[in-house]
């Protein structure tokens, strides 16, 4: 069925408690911040609002919502790289190293010590962001290409079955930018995006175990998600009735939030723990192969950038330096 062991990936969410917690301090923080700042807007356009008429109250309190929800979210979009650093990637370095038996440092907190091992890797968040979204889409081109093959078998209904599956597929790849970057945490490699482009070619001559697992962590990942949408409905709507005016919308978008918020902060650091036990050990003992390595240079455009880069980051030979 799959190619992981959960009983294992569970040990590794236990052994990296710390970082779990700050992920669900994180995300649900987040989530929290947008519930206050959006109840605050409601608030605010609920006052503005008693100036004119029923009609422009309930209508300056929906827009009063609507633009501290949108505030919060501009907060989130500039701060993505930043969470990606120190919440998503030091998470990832301290997977690796448990996978790979090895001790945590001692004298240094866990979280610290992922810090450090991301630093030491990506000297910046902005690398680290741009080798992820150079990832993201070569990931989509490999999608693209099982896309392609899939729409030219004989089967009757194939368009909409493969558009179905096309969206599917984009959910179960979402896990995999991040087994990625643990690849290329692993090597130790100070340049981030030769790691990275290497790992993408494994995964490339690898893509049908690894999609396969990918397949069933995404129905498990997003059943669990809905689960906790139907059960914080109620909540959420509470929410919503305490805050001023009528914000209709509240209680669904609440109720999502707090779905994405426990994805986020705990289905999802558990789907990359299985992921990583597969990608790991199917990738043993392989090199990168020059055919692959071909055809996502053909096929992906962010490859090609990523092969440039990758080639610029080498170290360059001392010039001065004399043949013998």
């Amino acid at each position: 069925m799959w190619d992981f062991s959960v009983g294992r990936a569970m040990g590794l969410m236990m052994q990296t408690l710390p970082f779990v917690v700050l992920r669900m301090a994180v995300y649900f923080g987040i989530t929290l911040a947008y519930i206050l700042v959006t109840g605050a807007g409601a608030g605010i356009g609920f006052g503005v609002g008693a100036f004119g008429d029923s009609g422009f109250q309930a209508g300056s309190t929906f827009w009063g919502g609507l633009i501290g929800f949108g505030l919060v979210g501009a907060v989130m979009y500039w701060a993505r790289e930043y969470i990606l650093y120190i919440v998503k990637a030091g998470h990832i370095a301290v997977l690796v190293e448990l996978i790979d038996g090895k001790p945590m440092p001692e004298g240094r907190s866990q979280i610290e010590h992922g810090r450090v091992v991301v630093t030491e890797r990506f000297a910046q968040a902005s690398v680290l962001f741009a080798v992820d979204q150079l990832i993201k889409g070569v990931l989509g081109a490999i999608t693209g290409l099982v896309r392609g093959i899939l729409s030219i078998l004989p089967i009757p209904g194939t368009r909409q079955l493969v558009g179905i599956l096309h969206a599917f597929l984009q959910v179960a790849v979402g896990f995999i930018d991040e087994v990625i970057l643990a690849y290329a945490i692993r090597t130790g490699s100070t340049n981030p995006w030769g790691s990275a482009k290497d790992a993408l070619v494994l995964y490339g001559q690898n893509y049908k175990v690894m999609l396969k697992n990918a397949a069933w962590l995404a129905i498990i990942v997003y059943l669990l998600s809905f689960v906790v949408f139907l059960v914080m409905l109620a909540p959420a709507a509470l929410i919503v009735y305490l805050m001023p005016g009528a914000w209709a919308a509240g209680g669904f978008v609440f109720a999502l939030l707090f779905a994405w918020a426990f994805k986020a902060a705990l289905l999802e650091p558990f789907a990359i723990a299985c992921l990583m036990q597969v990608y790991f050990k199917t990738i043993e003992g392989q090199q990168p192969d020059p055919e692959w390595d071909a055809r996502l240079e053909q096929m992906s455009k962010k490859f090609r950038e990523l092969k440039a880069r990758a080639a610029g980051s080498q170290p360059q030979p001392d010039a001065s330096a004399q043949p013998a």
